[in-house]
């Protein structure tokens, strides 16, 4: 066994040449060991922690001051006072640490939801948008083209069109219009970036708290792409597609434009489009030339255009452009004493728009304006051949005859259509209030002529040889199984035809009518103008087959410009906005239609007619001549007065929609009287015309007569001979006798 090695002595570690030893370094207590460790208990064993001495003695007593003097208190004082420091500290600040570790972490899942949820909006309007067409295809579409349909003197008539208004700049309305709507809808209009989020803030605040859909915080600019751009529906989809051309529209265009577009596209009841159309709509006038009242009440419209319109519910319009006004003297846009001028004098609707009878003449320029220039693709003027002096006779003529006769007579419609020589129309009156019936009866009401149908079937017998001094008798004839009667039974005899005419017999015009042919009747009216459908019977001698008031009157004209056709006209020229002609109407017409002989005996025999006939309450003032016809169809249900000058010719028809017969009104009566008032009022300022091929004081044929009861006009003051049946009937005051089977077959004249 080899012997055991001595143990040698322990050298300590130097460093340098300061022969300084580990003990020279000092370790702070956080250094230390949490716990002081079991007293060493020998040389040779590694020591894990310095030894403390029961003692007190400080392991630091080796220190540079070489004094022993450290921190501890001779008991481990050092690392006790330091945990002692720590857990007071920990202590003292324990509860606002987990109040703070509470909002960090609030904050942290704020900002984490935040980043989520931003991400999550992002690929939703992401996903919405993509349903929309690519950026480079975006466009504002054009507005819809304006027809602004003029007088004869420039006077505006109506505009038609999707919109209804002209388009106008924002430069050319005052300035208080835009500055209404601003003040009302969007505030902040000219600040925002195309979203409002104040606006929509206060939105979400008020429908929740009031937990229901009470204010919008659309701006503008998102109104106007939804108009633009999107359907009505209320989608999701929908709203970020409206955001999202929100934002476009901002970025492509000026306020000013985006304002400008707005006002002329925006909707405001009853059909109105754009400022400028409800300025006409409900005030008359164009939107230039709007005050500071109209302008509050079309912006109050804004919000409800139905509810708020000043021609439905006035009071809930004066009550909004109160508020309209209180905001724009809130945002500077008008003064206290501009606030309080307007509101002592709120906007007045003028009703005359939507009843106005220069509509049915505008409804009717639309429906034949494709026929001129095809599709419409830019607004347009066009200038018509419409009197505004004679189109207002003609309405205020029918009107206030239908007030005063409509129990007397049973009348519920009327229909007035006046033309020139050349056939231009320059009044059409379709009805009696177009509000009420925007249905054209003028231009489009087919019904039975009566005998005023008769001057056709005596101008086919004077071409086919016959004169008005021929002769014919009146009595019971019979053709075949029908037998038309006068309307008196009464006959007289051998009479002319002038005055056959002039008394509107019957008889003698059914025999005319056999003489030369119905088809040969049906012809001369065709040729002279009549262009709807006509039975080829002898019953057309009595006016059984269906005209309008338009062609019917087209077709007199020839009697009153010497035999030459027309064909009736309302458009004489069109042109675009900028002044570029599109149409412009020539001269030309059907030619000569009736001999010019032919001509003056025609207006000879139809003078009569208001001298000695049924037409008397016809007769002109001052003696200026005229011709015309008295028509009476079956069972009363239409009466007509056709008549002329050597100016103009107006036909007049009264009757009902459901052609129910009226109370006896006849042509000679209520007819007669409205266009003697029309064509009186039609003919102040033109120079008296005579008719063409006939003296200057039409004669007075007439044959004697077989005595009979005498019939009054009106009051009784003025005997008429007696009225036949059916078309023969024109006379106030006349007496209806039975009819047989025959006549309700056929009708009367």
């Amino acid at each position: 066994m080899a012997p055991r090695a001595k143990r040698q002595p322990r050298v300590e570690p130097t460093f340098g040449n300061s022969g300084s030893s580990l003990l020279d370094l000092r370790l702070s207590p956080q250094d230390r060991p949490a716990a002081p460790s079991s007293k060493s208990s020998g040389k040779g064993k590694t020591r894990k922690a310095p030894v403390k001495k029961k003692t007190g003695s400080s392991p630091r007593k080796t220190a540079k001051n070489g004094n022993g003097n450290g921190r501890g208190n001779g008991r481990g004082g050092g690392r006790s006072g330091a945990k002692r420091r720590k857990a007071k500290r920990k202590n003292r600040f324990q509860a606002p640490t987990a109040f703070g570790r509470l909002l960090k972490r609030g904050f942290y899942w704020s900002m984490v939801l935040g980043i989520w949820g931003t991400i999550a909006v992002v690929c939703l309007v992401g996903y919405y948008a993509a349903f929309l067409p690519p950026t480079s295809e975006w466009q504002v579409p054009a507005r819809p083209p304006n027809v602004k349909i003029v007088a004869a003197n420039g006077e505006l008539l109506a505009n038609r069109g999707d919109t209804g208004g002209e388009a106008v700049r924002l430069e050319q309305l005052p300035p208080y219009l835009p500055n209404a709507v601003i003040a009302i809808e969007d505030r902040r209009f000219r600040s925002h970036f195309g979203v409002d989020p104040v606006g929509l803030a206060r939105a979400v605040y008020t429908n929740f708290t009031s937990g229901r859909l009470q204010q919008g915080g659309s701006t503008l600019t998102q109104q106007l792409a939804k108009n633009l751009f999107l359907e009505q529906d209320r989608t999701i989809k929908r709203k970020i597609q409206e955001l999202v051309l929100a934002f476009w529209l901002e970025a492509e265009y000026s306020k000013d434009e985006i304002l400008e577009m707005y006002l002329n596209r925006v909707y405001l009841g009853s059909g109105a489009y754009g400022v400028d159309a409800a300025a006409r709509r409900y005030f008359g006038k164009s939107a230039r030339l709007l005050t500071i009242p109209e302008a509050a009440t079309i912006a109050g419209l804004l919000k409800a255009p139905s509810r708020y319109s000043p021609a439905r519910n006035p009071d809930l319009a004066e009550d909004r452009a109160q508020l309209v006004l209180a905001a724009m003297n809130e945002e500077g846009y008008i003064t206290g004493d501009e606030a309080k001028n307007a509101l002592a004098a709120p906007a007045k609707v003028v009703r005359r728009y939507t009843t106005a009878s220069e509509n049915y003449a505008a409804d009717w320029v639309m429906d034949v304006l494709p026929h001129f220039i095809g599709s419409i693709e830019t607004d347009i003027v066009v200038d018509t051949t419409i009197d505004p002096k004679m189109q207002r006779a003609a309405e205020q003529a029918l009107r206030s005859a239908l007030k005063e006769n409509r129990e007397k007579y049973g009348v519920s419609q009327g229909a007035v259509v006046t033309l020139d020589t050349a056939g231009a129309v320059k009044a059409l009156v379709g009805g009696a209030d177009y509000s009420k019936s925007q249905f054209n009866r003028a231009a489009y009401a087919k019904r039975q002529p009566g005998s005023s149908f008769k001057p056709f079937v005596y101008l086919a017998a004077l071409e086919n040889g016959l004169s008005p001094q021929t002769i014919r008798q009146d009595q019971p004839v019979r053709f075949g199984n029908w037998s038309p009667q006068n309307y008196s039974k009464d006959y007289y005899g051998p009479v002319t035809l002038t005055r056959a005419l002039s008394l509107s017999l019957n008889t003698v015009a059914a025999q005319l009518t056999y003489e030369v042919g119905a088809g040969t009747v049906a012809d001369t009216a065709k040729r002279l103008g009549v262009t709807s459908e006509m039975k080829n019977n002898l019953s057309i001698a009595l006016g059984t087959s269906e005209v309008t008031p338009l062609e019917i009157a087209g077709a007199y004209v020839p009697f009153s410009n010497g035999g030459y056709g027309v064909l009736p006209h309302v458009i004489r020229r069109i042109k675009t906005v900028d002044g570029k002609t599109l149409y412009s109407r020539s001269g030309d017409g059907r030619g000569r239609v009736i001999d010019r002989r032919l001509v003056g005996e025609m207006n000879m025999m139809m003078s009569e007619t208001l001298v000695t006939g049924t037409g008397r309450k016809a007769r002109l003032e001052s003696g200026r001549p005229a011709g015309g016809k008295t028509g009476t169809s079956q069972d009363f249900r239409d009466a007509w007065f056709i008549g002329y000058t050597g100016n103009l010719t107006t036909a007049v028809w009264f009757g009902n929609d459901d052609n129910s017969p009226t109370r006896k009104a006849s042509g000679g009566g209520l007819p007669a009287t409205v266009w003697k008032e029309v064509m009186d009022a039609s003919h102040e300022g033109l120079p008296v015309a005579d008719l063409p091929g006939v003296p200057d004081v039409p004669a007075t044929v007439s044959a004697p007569r077989k005595p009979g009861p005498v019939e009054t006009v009106g009051s009784g003051s003025e005997p008429i001979p007696p009225a036949p049946i059916g078309g023969g009937g024109e006379g106030n005051g006349e007496r209806r006798g039975p009819l047989n089977l025959l006549r309700n077959l056929f009708g009367g004249g």
